[in-house]
């Protein structure tokens, strides 16, 4: 070891960090902190995408995931986890449940001790409990079970499992096992030959807290051949008599789907609508919003000045963030009227306390020019126009408010380029879906990615990002009808069930 890296070592910290059992709701505010500022997170299979989209954008991340096509060892896995924090500054080490709840992490917080390397344990919401909960199961329930008892279904060497049974069936109470699923007809053999009857209820919740959750609902003696798939949490016991089921998964259960957006945003409100409606997301940034060409004194003058104009016009909400982070008092904006262009530009302006003045009837350009009013110059500014803008925006608002008689200046706030960050190309070949919200989107994704691995089917949110779609020699599955991010999800649900563009 170099004396550089001895130096990186003495700095380190790594996080033991416990991610939850899946639904991204479910990460602690201290998991989402440390998630948040690691240099390098070292994850496991299961934990969900969306949540490793809370990392910032240069994040370096370790899959260390075990799975049966990869059966790594855990003394790999902890070797790559010293590697990891004798190289880097903040690791966060990032384990589905809790990191000491069947989690491996004791074993991997001992080796960090014998290393020298500092490190802090941040519990999570172990799957034990949560699963069964949003199964709508309690694990206990006054009368039924006074107790649990949370056991693993893995056994070292794939032998059997090493249990006193007939302590575990005279117990009483609730049986919960993690990781049971290959152990599913030794448990029931093994508990029924101890005296447990044989049809005690069961239940196997898959995917439990994720929007593709489902349950297997049997008995003691069925457990053995019923179709269940890892990962499951299997509980047995009377309290699988009393499922108060509340977990809707939604109309996009089963759906994949990537959604593009910009680098360096979490979490977009397309990515948690579509969530909440049951869908996979993969989040996979194909832009960059960055600084435009230039010391940016034209938006500065035009702050300044801001008196000049009658109008400003937005047409995005990067736009909108750029203008009134270089406003330092809103009141300057005086009788200065807004127009925005989207419910989504719209909410951006409202966010700084300030009024619109004009929202088109359709979140598209020239709905903007058709619904605006003529130039008279009778105004404060005699006639003139504010337009912040990305160095990619069309001509359409500048031509077609010229043509209305309006002096049009049009200022680029912000510059649109390919993001750096990467995403799992085996992520993108499982999708069934893509949905675009801007041209660039599309232009930056295809510059990432190539055309090979967009999904057989793309959603765009209206018609001018259509005609990018069209014109770079690529089919549009279907087009919200309403051109903002509420009427894509409206969309990509018509689409999933069978309506929309057929």
């Amino acid at each position: 070891m170099g004396k550089s890296e001895n130096l990186q070592s003495a700095k380190s910290k790594v996080y033991l960090v416990g991610a939850g059992p899946g639904d991204p709701g479910l990460v602690t505010l201290r998991a989402a902190e440390l998630i948040g500022s690691a240099d390098a997170i070292v994850y496991d299979y299961l934990v969900d995408d969306s949540i490793l989209g809370l990392a910032k954008s240069d994040v370096v991340l370790i899959d260390v995931g075990k799975r049966p096509s990869r059966p790594l060892p855990q003394s790999e896995v902890t070797a790559e986890l010293i590697r990891a924090a004798k190289r880097y500054g903040n690791v966060v080490r990032l384990k589905g449940g809790d990191p000491f709840v069947f989690g491996r992490g004791a074993e991997e917080a001992e080796a960090l001790v014998d290393e020298g390397i500092p490190f802090e344990v941040v519990p999570g919401v172990t799957s034990a409990i949560a699963v069964p909960a949003y199964a709508g199961i309690p694990v206990t329930h006054r009368g039924i079970a006074s107790s649990f008892t949370v056991l693993t279904g893995h056994s070292r060497d794939a032998g059997p499992l090493q249990y006193d049974w007939t302590a575990l069936a005279r117990v009483g109470g609730t049986l919960i096992f993690l990781m049971g699923v290959a152990h599913r007809a030794e448990i029931s053999n093994k508990l029924i030959s101890a005296g447990m009857d044989p049809k005690s209820p069961v239940s196997a919740v898959i995917w439990g807290t994720r929007p593709d959750q489902w349950t297997v609902m049997t008995d003691l003696e069925g457990l053995a051949k019923a179709q269940i798939n890892s990962p499951a949490v299997i509980v047995i016991g009377g309290v699988n008599r009393i499922r108060n089921e509340w977990f809707k998964t939604g109309p996009l259960v089963g759906l994949k789907v990537v959604v593009t957006r910009a680098e360096g945003v979490a979490t977009s409100r397309i990515e948690q609508r579509l969530s909440s409606l049951g869908a996979s997301v993969i989040a996979a940034p194909s832009i960059e919003i960055t600084d435009p060409v230039g010391d940016g004194s034209e938006l500065v003058d035009a702050v300044g000045h801001i008196e000049r104009f009658d109008w400003i016009v937005f047409t995005s909400q990067n736009a909108v963030d750029r203008f009134f982070g270089a406003l330092d008092d809103t009141r300057r904006l005086g009788t200065v009227r807004i127009a925005a262009v989207g419910t989504g530009t719209e909410a951006a302006v409202r966010a700084h306390g300030v009024g619109i003045d004009l929202v088109p009837t359709r979140a598209v350009a020239d709905a903007l020019v058709a619904d605006f009013p003529s130039g008279s110059g009778s105004g404060s500014g005699s006639g003139t126009v504010l337009f912040p803008k990305g160095d990619r925006a069309s001509g359409v608002v500048e031509e077609g408010l010229s043509a209305k008689g309006w002096l049009v200046s049009a200022i680029v706030v912000y510059r649109t380029v390919p993001s750096t960050v990467d995403v799992d190309h085996g992520l993108l070949r499982g999708a069934q879906l893509i949905t675009f919200t801007s041209g660039t989107t599309v232009e930056g994704f295809l510059a990432k990615y190539g055309a090979d691995l967009l999904p057989s089917v793309i959603g765009s949110i209206g018609p001018v990002t259509s005609s990018v779609i069209k014109r770079l020699g690529l089919q549009v599955g279907f087009e919200a009808k309403r051109h903002d991010l509420e009427g894509l999800c409206e969309a990509v649900v018509d689409w999933w069930n069978g309506v929309g563009a057929k």
